[in-house]
């Protein structure tokens, strides 16, 4: 029995990382092209940039594929992150939009102020303009969708 809620669990989270990696990268992808009109591929060149550096801007597909594999990794990272924090903290269940701003806010603090830093990108938006439309990308493609799906998934399973 443990077992299964282990594997519907994971499952759970792997399919929310999923969703909510997708609609960042399109949103994140569809922004880049109508502000610039140019790849969106750059996108990916530019997260994989942040392990690979420079390196990451020469032709080819590997460093998109590695940059949509960083991406999806790090949404995952932070579904499992929500799955693990909302049964210990009752109030994230009060109202799920808040929740998902909050939470938005947070991922976006996190990969703006500690991760890009530590990369080999290491620099903060610098454009107050961009930097807020990141943050309400974020929050509507990452923040919402796994607070709901968290949400869904412990309704569901009756685990609260």
């Amino acid at each position: 029995m443990n077992s299964t809620r282990s594997k519907n669990r994971i499952a759970a989270i792997l399919k929310t990382g999923l969703i909510a990696g997708a609609c960042d990268i399109c949103c994140a992808m569809l922004h880049y092209v109508l502000r610039t009109g140019n790849n969106p591929l750059r996108i990916l060149n530019y997260v994989a940039s942040a392990v690979f550096g420079a390196e990451a801007s020469e032709p080819g597909i590997a460093m998109p594929l590695l940059g949509l594999l960083f991406h999806f990794t790090i949404a995952t990272i932070f579904a499992a992150f929500f799955f693990f924090i909302f049964p210990l903290l009752k109030f994230l269940s009060k109202n799920i939009i808040v929740s998902g701003i909050a939470y938005g806010l947070f991922v976006w603090l996190v990969m703006n102020l500690i991760v890009v830093p530590l990369s080999r990108i290491g620099r903060f938006p610098s454009n107050p303009l961009q930097a807020a439309i990141s943050l309400i990308i974020i929050i509507v493609a990452i923040g919402l969708p796994i607070t709901i799906l968290t949400y869904r998934y412990y309704i569901n399973n009756s685990q609260r």
